[in-house]
């Protein structure tokens, strides 16, 4: 019994632990870039 809910909890952790850790959705136009510069 304490090993399934230790699973379930560290599941748990896990998968919120990965929320929001993605990196940009769409690459930056370079030509916005260099004329900001």
């Amino acid at each position: 019994m304490r090993k399934g809910l230790l699973a379930i909890l560290v599941l748990g952790v896990l998968a919120l632990n990965g929320c929001g850790q993605s990196g940009p959705l769409y690459m930056p136009d370079d030509s916005e870039q260099q004329q900001q510069q």
